[in-house]
């Protein structure tokens, strides 16, 4: 049983103290993390896009990991260890310092980034690709603080970088080329998340983020379209989203010689504006008919309906189609169909 012992005390009696520490320091941790965590709720209940609310939102967690780290500092100093291990000891505890520190200042830049890009009309849009690069720097700058007190020079790793990101560059030029066509994206704010658009090559849907390699795009039909961002860079869009979320929709009508014409404006309009008030009541516009052609059985015009949200337009000409014919119906007002005759020669 003598190894139980080290210099009259026991294991257990020598880790006792140590233990104590550690145990103590993480309850504290906990305590002030909660304290800061109900106090920035109270204090920032209605002004979520403060500076000071994204910089005390960063350190949730960060008063257990420092807490942990004077623990085991103090754990260090009272155990008496030799100096070699003390030594690992003290560069861990520096370690967790710098990349706890590292984490508060990229949280930090990527809300402000947030916020930034959410404020007023013209904002850029909130992707993945921009925060995670400025993610990447910053902690990039934390891993070379520590090397640096580790007592590596930084200096041949930041050359080295330099000509492997030159090889880098040679060997993924495609993936490059996305990447900064994402940024370009993003930066001239020609895409937003949440924008509908339509390719010149097909594809439409909703945009839901702009990636390293790829924009992703939600269609209607609920299937998500993936597509490069260099693809999007050098194609032709159409943005339905900008510089408004209001779109309008033509309806193409046709109604025959014998009518009205001005009870059939004065009826289509009612009709469009019942509509467009029960599917979308948000819109302020008022609809409008524009007649346009002498057809051979018809005369044809077109109504406008307006929409805040583009995907209402497919059950906006839906209901209007269904009430348009059923109202014409009760008026009287035909809509002719093409008659052909055919003459039979003997």
């Amino acid at each position: 049983m003598d190894y139980l012992y080290m210099n009259g005390t026991t294991v257990f009696q020598g880790l006792f103290i140590p233990i104590c520490i550690i145990v103590l320091s993480f309850s504290i941790g906990v305590f002030v993390n909660n304290f800061i965590d109900r106090k920035s709720r109270q204090k920032f209940e209605n002004d979520t896009e403060s500076v000071q609310y994204v910089f005390v939102h960063a350190l949730r967690g960060v008063p257990v990991f420092w807490c942990l780290g004077v623990g085991l500092y103090w754990t260090i100093n009272s155990l008496g260890m030799s100096p070699a291990l003390a030594k690992i000891l003290s560069y861990i505890l520096f370690t967790v310092i710098v990349l706890t520190l590292t984490r508060v200042v990229a949280r930090t830049l990527s809300g402000m980034i947030a916020i930034y890009t959410q404020k007023g009309n013209d904002s850029m849009p909130t992707t993945s690709l921009l925060t995670n690069i400025v993610n990447i720097i910053i902690y990039m700058i934390g891993v070379l603080i520590v090397l640096q007190d580790y007592g590596v020079s930084i200096a041949p790793i930041v050359t080295a970088l330099g000509i492997g990101g030159m090889a880098v560059a040679l060997g993924l030029q495609e993936t490059l080329t996305n990447v900064f066509a994402g940024l370009h994206l993003i930066l001239s704010r020609q895409l937003r998340p949440g924008d509908y658009i339509c390719l010149s090559t097909g594809e439409e849907g909703f945009v839901k983020d702009i990636t390293w390699r790829f924009a992703t795009i939600l269609s209607l039909s609920n299937n998500i379209i993936v597509v490069p961002n260099q693809k999007i860079a050098s194609t032709i869009l159409t943005n339905y989203s900008m510089p408004c979320q209001e779109i309008s929709v033509f309806i193409a009508v046709g109604v025959s010689y014998d009518s009205d014409l001005d009870k059939v404006e004065r009826v289509t309009l009612d009709v469009a504006h019942e509509v467009m008030k029960r599917i979308n009541h948000k819109i302020g516009k008022k609809p409008a008919v524009r007649f346009n052609a002498f057809a051979d059985s018809s005369i044809n015009f077109n109504v406008i309906l307006h929409s805040s949200e583009f995907e209402n337009r497919f059950m906006l000409k839906h209901e209007f189609i269904k009430a348009l014919t059923k109202k014409y119906r009760e008026e009287s007002i035909n809509i002719p169909y093409p008659i052909r005759t055919v003459f039979n020669e003997k």
